[in-house]
């Protein structure tokens, strides 16, 4: 088996209704996770601003 070459590290804050910041070890600006379009309407909640879901880093990470 390979060397471990990196380990991630990170602090996940809940913020109001779907809202979650993730602080990432070595970034000083936290990412955002919310929701917006069909997953807000999916899940039944208007959020104060609409921002991306885990799903658009996810698909975007994959595609990338």
């Amino acid at each position: 088996m390979a060397d471990v070459v990196h380990t991630s590290r990170q602090r996940l804050e809940r913020g109001a209704g779907p809202l979650r910041h993730a602080y990432l070890e070595g970034f000083d600006e936290p990412i955002r996770f919310g929701v917006h379009g069909g997953i807000k309407k999916f899940y039944g909640v208007e959020p104060e601003e609409d921002v991306p879901a885990t799903l658009d880093y996810m698909v975007g990470a994959v595609g990338g």
